[in-house]
């Protein structure tokens, strides 16, 4: 396994993009516009100027990691060759199932397709194609560089033998592969979920501020940030995407959404990347300044 198609050059796609090149792996980068692909090679670019400045990495290395990106506006012709592609795109079931109709047609038939969904099935997306045993997920964590977590997740009908070059492949890019069945968010988003819409029921019934809710699982239970804050980080959107994947798959209301995150998502504050969330984002800084809704 040489050459790695990766589909959709967002936040995850270009990390998982910047992970495997730096790992000696030709990497296809896919993307509808060829302005988005020249976005995602400046981010990894100048996060691997930040590895340059911890002496994590030297000149060269980060040169030879960028030449061995190679940007597509098609999918066909992105994966073509490819032994794994990783579909990266918007979490949004119909899109990804389109996607993977793509991919299936356009790959060779030895060709592993993976997704880097949080949420939606494995199985869902494997039974669009004519290789459902060669369906798995790999669910990376944000920021991809960084967080040395992958949930290798197996659908209905994934080999073990794909299985394997997975969990391998995984730890070959210097992550730590953690196995999970298909079912309604996987191990990270079914218990991470229900903790972050727990926190924003405790803001919207008024049992504390943001701060104070944020604090109390900082420093009492020792998170490195608050829930609220890690809503904003993940995108509101995608956190409500997620609950309601959960509360659909398994039909109880303890995955309910809180009716707070549904009008933060309706309003358009999203978090980080809509500049408002739970906190106000739009002053560009890492500093936290609650946002003027729950004043």
């Amino acid at each position: 396994m040489q050459r790695i198609g990766v589909i959709g050059s967002g936040t995850m796609g270009n990390g998982i993009a910047h992970v495997f090149a730096q790992n000696g792996f030709d990497v296809q980068l896919i993307d509808i516009k060829q302005d988005a692909l020249d976005k995602a090679l400046s981010v990894i670019a100048r996060n691997l100027d930040r590895q340059i400045a911890k002496g994590l990495l030297d000149e060269s290395g980060k040169n030879a990691t960028l030449g061995r990106i190679t940007t597509f506006t098609n999918i066909p012709e992105g994966v073509a060759n490819c032994d794994l592609v990783v579909e990266a795109a918007t979490e949004n079931k119909d899109l990804k199932m389109k996607i993977f109709q793509e991919m299936d047609q356009s790959t060779p038939d030895h060709c592993i397709l993976a997704t880097n969904t949080s949420s939606i099935s494995i199985t869902e997306l494997a039974a669009v194609t004519r290789r459902p045993s060669m369906v798995i997920g790999m669910h990376f964590m944000n920021p991809v560089p960084v967080m040395k977590l992958v949930e290798v997740i197996n659908g209905y009908a994934t080999s073990s033998e794909v299985t394997e070059t997975i969990l391998d492949l995984s730890r070959k890019i210097g992550k730590t592969p953690a196995m999970a069945n298909d079912y309604p968010g996987f191990i990270a988003n079914r218990i991470l979920m229900p903790m972050i819409n727990e926190a924003i029921w405790t803001l919207h019934e008024g049992v504390g501020g943001v701060e104070e809710i944020d604090t109390v699982m900082k420093l009492g239970m020792a998170h490195p940030m608050g829930p609220l804050q890690l809503a904003d980080f993940i995108g509101l959107d995608v956190c409500l995407a997620i609950l309601n994947v959960l509360y659909t798959g398994f039909g109880n209301p303890k995955y309910a959404p809180c009716p707070l995150l549904v009008n933060m998502v309706n309003s358009g504050n999203i978090g980080v990347k809509g500049g408002n969330g739970f906190y106000d984002w739009s002053h560009g800084g890492k500093e936290l300044i609650v946002s003027g809704h729950f004043s």
